[in-house]
């Protein structure tokens, strides 16, 4: 599952310390694998919006595989959109990083050297623009969360009235949006009668190819209607499946991280063993040999994509807003408490039939290794970072199942009780009374609907099924209110931990 939540800064190489660089490569201990390839020989072909700690555990790591083959004109150009601390951190290490790999067999360190450069776009949004606009720039893919489309959820619109987009259409030379810098670099193809690039969207959206087209294509007839019709026949945006577990990077981490080096690393990524990627193979400008690293080439993502929403994302959650109220810090920890660890099954279990799977899908298989993923405690995975951004998760996540399983006569009480647990997390108090810190786009909405209704289920719910941003029709729905009112109560009677223990599905 994608994260791009690693926001702590990193701290900087004390005095006389080594610091990872191509020209300490060398130094580094035997057992530390390094790029198998001489960097100076790599070209960019791919610029990624979004370089977050997912990325940088995910598809760099495919391109570091592909780079070692050959593939030497597939580099990565990074773009962090907004924040420098990404950039700071790599431009002095020559954008080399750790990839540390934790399980309970051990740990695992490895150099990844697929990324060139790091740049903020933010600060210098014509050189972005430019290297986006280059022939060499074949693929664009993205890691910028769910917020990061400047679209509406529930419908997978763009949104017309979000501050950046606003700036953007006022503004095309210097935007603010992956989107604004998409159609921006796309704009100037066009002038130019140069080829599209691919764009790549890797993020948790429903029909993520489809979805990040249709808000591009939206945004670019506010613009063109000439421009648009020309993205629309002429540009790839296929869908993706992707999934790595990879928490947040703390201090703690690059102390141990840099030990183990020899040298200091300031900002390493660490993930679990686990790691996929499904991707439709739709690449008129050209690509990489993916499958030559891994990676599950196909004609249609959709039901691999609506498996890992619906039986991971889904289940990851409902632990993570039921588990935090339980006062657990993180994932692993949720686990050991065998209620939480059977409600996530339940969870997958009555996710599944809404799922209509290519012949030969083990779900069963699948659910029970998403359990012991789960349980890795060598992953600090916080259920607060799973949290953040909740408002643009649920209806990928949660809602969607809700309205199939509505339409199909199922019960939608476990999810109806994932719900709840969202709703009593972003009222911003914990059960001992204490402030939640919740990251949201939505959260001072939230805040005031939860300031108006106070802690009483009855008021609460309806307030928050209101919101159509989130919930759209799903929101009225009276077997809707009803299971999550009902759950809603009974977190707020009885707290999370015991809510689960007794929770019966029906």
């Amino acid at each position: 599952m994608s994260s791009e939540t690693a926001k702590s800064p990193p701290s900087g190489p004390k005095d006389g310390d080594f610091r990872l660089s191509n020209a300490n490569l060398p130094r580094l201990p035997g057992q530390i694998r390094r790029p198998a390839y001489d960097r100076s020989d790599v070209t960019p072909g791919i610029v990624h919006l979004g370089i977050g700690a997912f990325h940088r555990a995910h598809q760099a790591v495919v391109i570091d595989d592909l780079l070692a083959g050959g593939a030497t004109d597939w580099g990565i150009v990074g773009a962090s959109l907004r924040s420098p601390e990404t950039r700071d951190a790599l431009a002095p290490q020559d954008c080399l990083y750790t990839l540390t790999v934790r399980s309970g067999a051990g740990t695992e360190h490895r150099i990844i050297g697929s990324v060139l450069a790091c740049e903020v776009a933010n600060e210098k949004p014509a050189p972005l623009i430019a290297r986006l606009t280059h022939p060499a720039t074949r693929i664009v893919s993205l890691t910028v969360t769910e917020k990061g489309y400047c679209h509406t959820p529930q419908t997978g619109d763009l949104d017309e009235h979000h501050p950046d987009i606003v700036h953007d259409l006022q503004n095309p030379g210097t935007p603010r949006s992956a989107i604004g810098f998409l159609v921006a670099a796309l704009a100037r193809r066009r002038i130019a009668g140069a080829a599209p690039f691919t764009v790549l969207s890797c993020d948790n959206l429903t029909a993520n190819g489809h979805t990040v087209g249709r808000i591009v294509t939206q945004f670019a007839a506010l613009r063109s209607r000439n421009l648009a019709k020309w993205i629309e026949a002429e540009v790839a945006f296929p869908s993706t499946m992707v999934d790595r577990i990879v928490p947040e990077t703390t201090d703690l981490d690059r102390s141990e991280i840099s030990s183990a080096l020899g040298m200091t690393d300031a900002w390493p990524v660490v993930t679990e063993p686990f790691t996929q990627w499904i991707v439709e193979d739709r690449f008129p400008a050209g690509r990489p040999d993916f499958a030559a690293a891994g990676v599950q080439m196909v004609s249609d993502v959709t039901p691999f994509e609506h498996m890992k929403l619906r039986l991971l994302n889904a289940s990851h959650s409902a632990l993570a807003y039921l588990g935090y109220l339980a006062g657990h810090e993180t994932i692993a920890s949720t686990m050991t408490d065998l209620r939480f660890a059977a409600f996530a099954r339940q969870v997958m279990q009555d996710a599944a039939p809404t799922l209509t799977m290519p012949e030969g899908t083990d779900i069963a298989a699948y659910s029970a290794s998403l359990l012991q993923r789960f349980s890795n405690a060598a992953l600090h995975h916080r259920t607060w970072q799973i949290a953040m951004d909740g408002s643009q998760k649920l209806p990928q996540r949660l809602l969607a199942t809700m309205q199939d399983q509505l339409r199909l006569g199922l019960s939608i009480d476990t999810h109806a009780l994932a719900v709840a647990g969202w709703m009593r997390y972003v009222t911003a108090k914990d059960e001992q009374g204490r402030a939640i810190d919740v990251r949201d786009p939505l959260a001072k909405e939230l805040a005031e609907i939860a300031e108006r209704a106070g802690p009483v289920a009855e008021r609460l719910a309806p307030a928050l099924l209101e919101v159509h941003s989130i919930f759209g029709a799903l929101g009225s729905d009276p077997r809707m209110r009803s299971a999550v009112t009902e759950a809603l109560s009974k977190l707020y009677a009885l707290g999370a931990r015991q809510t689960v223990q007794t929770f019966q599905p029906a």
